[in-house]
């Protein structure tokens, strides 16, 4: 100390610090208060900033409590710089992890409330981050007295040497970037891989894309894989999709009438049925002369793919009950067997007049 201490220094420096406490719990009551305001609106952005200064003002009112007592107590001019210093060192750790979680934050909330943005999308906030992060840390260097200029000319060279032992990572990396930011698979759409791989995409971050099955396990693609693979997706351009189904009668059956009692089935079937698209046009298209039956497929809408399995089972229940009481029939495939002396001779049922197949007997 450059003097004794004395009653007129910590009355002032008990003064500053009780004023910084103090300040640093009104602070804490009044972002409190705000969160819940900002909790009762719609957007989420507001949620995330209030959280980050309930963090950030309490410290830097307790902060500049600390170096206001420190500023009035007789303290060498050495002391002084070193209380000054670490008290800069601990405001700019404080801002910038709340920078990193206000950055993060926003960029998630950004992510969720916008349609064709990656919903869950972790690599986006986890590069923000990292780069909030490793400014602040820079800024602490600088601020010790520390030269980064070199530090970045080491991290420069170094970074090539990494680059190279980390091609694959770092190729996972930008095939990840560059799916999120071409848009064409998000997290929430159903895809399906020319390799076989099907389901829902949970998430996509920095190294790996992570499916949900319809059976609830997880398939981990590399994002490299995914970024080379012949893909189908489900939900775009638009997530409502048509589904086929393959039905067949008899050949003496009235196909007027056939076409209209299905027709009604399916109309049943889009408006009761959840999952399913109202508006649809019912579309019944016939196209084959088969062995025992005319051949037609049903054409039916559904709101998203996972969706064709429930009404698929509902239009088959339907029009099935619908056919018996209406007295059409769907014939199952049946063949005529006549065993002749040297050879077998089949005949296919409901189609009289055609050459028959004849298979020798051994």
């Amino acid at each position: 100390m450059t003097e004794e201490l004395a009653m007129d220094h910590l009355v002032p420096a008990s003064i500053a610090l009780g004023a910084g406490l103090l300040g640093a719990f009104l602070l804490r009551v009044l972002l409190r208060w705000l969160a819940g305001h900002a909790g009762r609106t719609r957007w989420g952005g507001d949620d995330v900033v209030v959280a980050a200064l309930r963090t950030l003002a309490p410290w830097a009112a307790a902060a500049g409590g600390v170096a206001g007592a420190a500023a009035a107590l007789p303290l060498t001019r050495t002391v002084q710089h070193h209380v000054n210093q670490v008290l800069t060192i601990l405001l700019i750790f404080v801002a910038t992890v709340t920078a990193a979680r206000v950055v993060a934050g926003l960029v998630r909330t950004l992510t969720t409330s916008r349609s064709g943005v990656a919903g869950s999308a972790t690599i986006f906030v986890n590069i923000t981050r990292i780069l909030v992060l490793a400014i602040g840390f820079l800024v602490m260097l600088q601020t010790l007295g520390v030269s980064i200029a070199p530090m970045l000319t080491a991290l420069g060279v170094g970074g090539l040497a990494v680059a190279l032992a980390l091609q694959d990572t770092l190729a996972n990396l930008f095939a990840g970037i560059h799916i999120l930011a071409s848009k064409t698979v998000q997290p929430g759409d159903y895809i399906q891989l020319s390799s076989g791989e099907e389901g829902y995409v949970e998430d996509i971050n920095w190294r790996q894309t992570t499916v949900r099955e319809l059976s609830n396990n997880l398939v981990v693609i590399p994002n490299g894989q995914l970024a080379t693979s012949n893909m189908t997706n489900f939900m775009r351009p638009e997530q409502r999709l048509t589904v086929l189904v393959q039905v067949g009668v008899s050949y003496d059956s009235d196909l007027d009438h056939v076409e209209r009692v299905t027709t009604e089935v399916i109309a049943e079937v889009m408006t009761e049925v959840g999952g399913a698209v109202p508006e649809h046009e019912p579309a019944i298209r016939f196209h084959t002369f088969g062995d025992s039956r005319i051949g037609f497929t049903v054409i039916l809408g559904v709101g998203e793919f996972s969706d064709q399995y429930r009404i698929k089972h509902e239009f088959i229940k339907r029009l099935h009950r619908r056919y018996r009481a209406e007295g059409i029939r769907i014939p199952s495939p049946a063949r005529t067997v006549a065993l002749q002396q040297g050879a077998a001779v089949t005949f296919p049922q409901q189609r009289a007049g055609e050459d028959a197949d004849v298979v020798p007997l051994p």
